[in-house]
């Protein structure tokens, strides 16, 4: 089982990634890329990401937005070190703020 993070530790966890909000129990984040196509193929990228932690995000696209919704499942849908490092990962592979 993992551990949540305190919302300290998550506030200092977000200095480092643009974007990102903590939205209730969850970070999240909109990105806004320049097609379809775009979108299409940072989710595809990502998934490798997600699957390499084996920790899968909430997400939804509508045509040139992903929108990410990262909670830890087995910690109660709170934020661990998990959502962390994937979001992490995510703005590593991704062109867009």
């Amino acid at each position: 089982m993992s551990t949540p993070l305190t919302e300290a530790e998550i506030r200092a966890a977000l200095v480092a990634l643009p974007g990102w909000a903590l939205d209730g129990d969850a970070l999240t984040k909109t990105f806004k890329f320049g097609s379809f196509r775009e979108a299409m193929s940072f989710m595809v990228r990502a998934a490798f990401e997600a699957e390499a932690l084996d920790h899968h995000p909430e997400w939804t696209n509508v045509y040139n937005r992903v929108t990410v919704r990262l909670t830890t499942h087995d910690a109660g849908g709170k934020v661990t070190a998990k959502d962390v490092t994937l979001a992490q990962r995510f703005q590593k592979i991704s062109w867009v703020a």
